[in-house]
């Protein structure tokens, strides 16, 4: 609000003073300024900017009204000259707290993972205009530089949980709160502070908790009533069954055989949204891990396990044959009614896999998971019949509307 009025003022200022000089009003140390070619008279009108009246002397002759508003150039211009260069000056000692006193229905995205680049990604291409802040206790240069220009959020180091911190961020004003970081204690620490600090604010907070078994654990938690608790990996994994597995189960058999090649966060949350969406279209699920056992038992204290399939486990490494040889003893491998997963967390081998199984099961559909998009494992996946997706891909796709569609 303050820059337009100041270019505003600017504007207004400089064509005062050229009105007045092209009218006739001249000045007791230039008379050679009144009524001269537009380049002098314009000239002159800038330097009220610089030093005001002191070098052209007092304004004389020419209508009454054209003196006067001169004279207003004479005061004004320096004036606010002088007003840009103390903001300025200000701005370079205090940056922070000058962007922080201007916030208002804002959104505050807290932290700079990959996470809070896809939503900013996602909120710019929706909401161009709208005031962000990014805040994080650390942020590498490179990437506060990235959010700066290609999203155009100031980036505010600081503490999200403390209370003069979170203050200066001003969220009773802001639209929505984001806390987007991985660290889900902190996320909650910060949450928790948030509630106390503006009552009511939960509908607008959303808190992301990195680590599933922290989230099933605290789901009776104020935070946890009051907040939306999301986990990135449930939002992955809706999109994949939504868009590529229920296409699948709608063209095969009425019963499929789903193979869940790694079970951490991401197969337990894929087993999760099957459950809840195509569990009548799932004859077994076969679950391959290095550490299978408990990490279905982890998650079968906290998610129940539904549905008449049957469920298989294989202790083992996904990239040794063995493992297959084993479950192709009690599944099908070489069918169009079965579906691998290849979502371990190391992208090659998820990769390499898949293409020793289109190699040796050439009908059966198989997915290979990466962090990130990549256009290499695109186009080897293009070029050899299978389902390459990435988690960033996936959530970018699958953010609520709730979250970027705002007032």
């Amino acid at each position: 609000m303050w820059g337009s009025w100041r270019a505003f003022g600017a504007v207004f200022f400089l064509l005062s003073a050229i009105l007045a000089f092209a009218v006739g009003v001249g000045v007791s140390e230039r008379p050679e300024v009144a009524g001269g070619n537009i380049l002098t008279m314009t000239y002159y009108s800038l330097s009220l900017f610089v030093i005001g009246g002191v070098d052209l002397g007092t304004p004389q002759g020419g209508p009454l009204w054209a003196r006067a508003l001169l004279w207003v150039a004479y005061f004004g211009a320096p004036v606010l000259a002088a007003w840009t260069l103390i903001g300025a000056i200000l701005r370079s000692f205090a940056p922070q707290s000058w962007q922080l006193r201007r916030l208002n229905n804002h959104i505050i995205v807290v932290s700079s993972s990959e996470l809070s680049l896809t939503y900013l990604r996602m909120l710019r291409s929706r909401n161009p205009h709208v005031q962000v802040v990014v805040a994080c206790k650390q942020c590498e240069p490179s990437t506060a530089d990235e959010i700066r220009e290609s999203f155009n959020a100031p980036v505010i180091v600081g503490d999200i949980t403390h209370r003069f911190f979170l203050q200066q961020l001003r969220p009773q004003h802001a639209q929505k709160v984001l806390l987007l970081g991985n660290d889900s204690l902190r996320s909650f620490e910060a949450a928790t502070r948030i509630l106390e600090l503006v009552p009511g604010i939960g509908s607008r907070l959303i808190v992301h908790c990195g680590r599933l078994r922290f989230m099933r654990s605290m789901a009776g938690t104020r935070v946890a009533r009051e907040c939306e608790v999301f986990n990135s990996y449930h939002l992955a994994a809706s999109g994949l069954v939504r868009t590529h597995l229920m296409k699948h189960f709608k063209e095969t058999k009425p019963k499929d055989a789903v193979i869940l090649a790694g079970f951490g966060r991401f197969g337990q949350t894929i087993l999760e949204q099957l459950q809840e969406n195509a569990v009548d279209e799932m004859d077994t699920v076969v679950i391959i891990d290095k550490d299978a056992h408990r990490r279905v038992m982890v998650a079968d204290e906290q998610m129940d396990f539904l549905g008449n399939y049957r469920r298989e486990l294989f202790e083992g490494d996904i990239s040794h044959p063995d493992v297959w040889d084993r479950v192709r003893a009690m599944v099908n491998l070489d069918s169009d009614d079965t579906v691998i997963v290849l979502g371990t967390g190391i992208e090659e081998e998820n990769l390499r896999t898949a293409l020793w199984i289109r190699n040796n099961f050439p009908k059966a559909k198989v997915i290979a998971r990466s962090s990130k998009e990549s256009q290499f494992a695109a186009e080897v996946g293009e070029q050899n019949d299978i389902v390459t997706i990435s988690i960033t891909e996936l959530v970018e796709e699958n953010i609520p509307d709730g979250w970027i569609s705002l007032d």
